[in-house]
């Protein structure tokens, strides 16, 4: 067997295609538990004392209710930048996931540029992994060189990044903080304020006749070719390994593609999506926001896998 490859009925029956941001990993704010408070394990007491304790102030409110409901959850930090956590996860979470790796092709599958998406410890080393919205597949944890091609040669009928990035800052003038190209593959914009965005219909015109699209996602707005795309990389993906069965989780537009092309989807009852009341007959939605999602997202997609079975010498037999 060559590498990369799989022999249909040999290994997971399932791969489990998982966004990152709001759906396995949560900022300070979109986590809505308290957060830890002692310093990660090699950094300096003083900046992550400071980082935690701004951090803290903007979870007062969200940290005051979990407490008054009795809840004792252990979060743990899964991403550093700039010497200061960036992101979480809940113990029982990072556990979850973990035992479903140990069930099923766990792929991390996110808009974060690839330098971005290095910065992030799931606690596992997941074969397969996509950034950049499906620019990079990532195999052993380095692009491949013939999906780079591919993507290449998707994009070639596309409006070129660099016309994108031009239309973009000129929209962004007076309101953003940052407008940027992501791998020379797509381009964001990072408003000060949420509330700052002005209406998208026009810049959306315009990036449509591009064959680009746009996508809002709180403060961030996303313009992005429409033949990039999470699920084209997926689909690779389940190529290489065989998969039969795939299981999806996402919040945002740019999710729906992979979770429409899931044969069960959950998503969490937070994000773009929720916001959108966005939904379709085989997509779970949590019962709870935040860092309680992701949990409840693994678990539900945990209970599919033994619900399925597992392939075990061509037989599907009880996970």
């Amino acid at each position: 067997m060559t590498a990369g490859s799989a022999t249909a009925g040999a290994g997971p029956l399932h791969l489990a295609a998982l966004d990152l941001d709001k759906t396995l990993i949560f900022s300070a704010r979109s986590l809505l538990l308290p957060i830890p408070v002692a310093p990660a394990e090699g950094s300096s007491a003083e900046g992550s004392s400071a980082a935690v304790s701004s951090a803290e102030d903007s979870l007062a409110s969200a940290a005051a209710a979990a407490g008054a409901a009795g809840a004792a959850v252990v979060v743990r930090e899964v991403e550093r930048y700039n010497g200061a956590p960036q992101s979480y996860a809940t113990a029982r979470e990072l556990e979850l996931l973990a035992e479903l790796d140990r069930v099923a092709v766990v792929v991390p599958v996110t808009t974060r540029t690839l330098a971005q998406y290095r910065r992030v410890d799931l606690g596992i080393r997941p074969r397969y992994a996509i950034a950049a919205n499906g620019g990079h597949l990532l195999v052993d944890g380095e692009p491949d060189p013939a999906w780079a091609a591919t993507v290449a040669a998707d994009l070639t009928d596309c409006a070129p990044p660099a016309t994108m990035l031009a239309l973009a800052e000129r929209f962004a003038a007076g309101w953003a903080r940052t407008v940027r190209a992501a791998d020379d593959l797509f381009v964001y914009v990072v408003a000060h304020d949420r509330l700052d965005i002005p209406d998208l219909a026009a810049l959306t015109a315009q990036v449509e006749a591009g064959g680009w699209s746009v996508s809002q996602q709180g403060r961030k707005v996303y313009l992005v070719p429409t033949a990039l795309t999470k699920q084209r990389a997926v689909d690779e993906v389940r190529r290489r390994t065989g998969t039969r069965v795939q299981l999806a989780a996402g919040d945002s537009v740019l999710d729906i593609p992979m979770l429409l092309a899931a044969d069960a989807a959950v998503r969490p009852a937070h994000g773009e999506l929720h916001e959108l009341a966005w939904t379709a007959p085989h997509v779970t939605i949590t019962a709870d926001a935040g860092g309680r999602a992701g949990e409840q997202l693994l678990s539900a997609l945990l209970a599919q896998v033994r619900a399925d079975g597992r392939w075990d010498g061509g037989a599907v037999v009880p996970a």
